[in-house]
């Protein structure tokens, strides 16, 4: 599957591991649940390592943690939801995470520039044939008034 990283479609090197499957080289992606409860193990094994987010979810569970992550995404079960907004501002703003984080799923083509400006550096749409207009709407404005992440 390609997504969108640092403004260019590429390859997606993770897979998303279900909590209840065995663990796997390579490079993949669990709960937050998941991580809680097989942290070493997943520490342990070859590959990176990354964590889904619901918008439910704290990310404040894993400011300890995120030296060790490589990818955060963020689940948009729903594009009417904006706290994953909140959260990938607190990553990069409070605590100062350096890794992907990864808007995923269901959210408004239109709201890619906006992610971008709260720290979002990767786009995975729940629909492929989205990428080409991701990759436009983060040119959407060249002007910005307000501080932001990025």
């Amino acid at each position: 599957m390609q997504i969108i990283k640092d403004k260019a479609i590429i390859d997606d090197t993770f897979t998303p591991l279900a909590d209840d499957a065995p663990l796997a080289g390579g490079d993949i992606s669990v709960s937050l649940a998941r991580w809680k409860n097989d942290r070493e193990a997943l520490l342990a094994r070859p590959g990176k390592v990354g964590v889904r987010i619901r918008a439910s979810d704290s990310v404040s569970d894993l400011a300890g943690d995120l030296k060790h992550i490589d990818l955060i995404e963020l689940d948009f079960a729903e594009f009417a939801d904006g706290r994953l907004f909140s959260q990938a501002w607190l990553l990069r703003g409070r605590y100062h995470y350096q890794g992907e984080i990864r808007a995923a799923g269901h959210y408004l083509t239109d709201q890619t520039f906006y992610l971008s400006r709260v720290g979002v550096n990767a786009f995975q749409p729940a629909k492929t044939e989205h990428l080409n207009t991701i990759l436009a709407n983060l040119n959407d404005f060249s002007v910005k008034y307000q501080p932001s992440i990025h």
